[in-house]
């Protein structure tokens, strides 16, 4: 049975492609800040939950991090892999009004954290035998076409993508692949304000469609599973009518 380990599982995304994968038959180590939200993830997967644990993590603390792989490691022998997802996002702020704090929070969680567990399953995948594994990294579209006053968050997943690539070379000598998921408007609570309105580049107001977050579970259940001869760089899932191409 293959082990992955999954950040933020205790909601959205990371919950849906937890529970895809504990129904495909992977051990789903399900990492979060919450152990609550984990717990209701387990619970979701019903038949499959003796193959969902429960391992309350903190993304931006090392430590905890460590603590993650080495008891994964230990526990069930290797580091399958790794969908790096934990991340926060803010509603739009203008960049004279963005404080120091906030910055440091966006980068801590979505950067540093990516980071840190991307940097420890390296290590467990290089040391394990057979060798090698998959880290999966969950970006974003707006690294590539910005929202206003969102310049927090569109540097700190513009940093993942560079990680993305920095992975890539790094692990081929050891079997490591490294693939990212970018998604665009996947219905969870992150996007809910989608629905009421979204700030534009044109300086309007417009709703914006979503699409089912089991979308995005199909996509990373399918990375999951390749074998590590091969690999998909980069995947972009997203709503096909939101202001995505053209945007500015």
């Amino acid at each position: 049975m293959q082990n992955v380990i999954i950040t933020g599982a205790g909601s959205g995304v990371g919950r849906a492609c937890s529970l895809a994968l504990l129904k495909e038959g992977f051990r789903v180590i399900l990492a979060g800040r919450t152990s609550s939200s984990l717990e209701e993830t387990k619970a979701l997967s019903g038949n499959d939950k003796d193959n969902a644990i429960v391992q309350p993590t903190d993304v931006s603390n090392e430590p905890s991090v460590q603590n993650l792989f080495k008891s994964t490691s230990e526990r069930y022998g290797r580091v399958d892999v790794l969908f790096n997802n934990a991340g926060i996002a803010y509603p739009p702020i203008p960049l004279d009004e963005i404080e120091l704090s906030q910055w440091q929070e966006m980068i801590d969680i979505n950067l540093t954290g990516a980071f840190l567990c991307a940097r420890e399953a390296y290590r467990a995948m290089k040391d394990q035998d057979p060798q090698g594994g998959r880290i999966i990294n969950n970006g974003s579209i707006s690294a590539h076409l910005p929202r206003p006053h969102s310049l927090p968050y569109v540097a700190s997943k513009s940093g993942v993508t560079g990680l993305t690539k920095s992975l890539m070379l790094d692990g081929r000598a050891n079997s490591i692949a490294c693939s990212q998921i970018d998604i665009g408007n996947a219905s969870t609570d992150m996007t809910g304000r989608m629905s009421k309105g979204v700030l534009q580049a044109d300086g309007s107001t417009t709703t914006e469609p979503t699409i089912p977050v089991q979308h995005i579970a199909e996509a990373v259940t399918h990375l999951a599973k390749l074998p590590l001869d091969a690999n998909i760089p980069f995947m972009t899932v997203m709503a096909n009518q939101i202001p995505y191409a053209g945007r500015g």
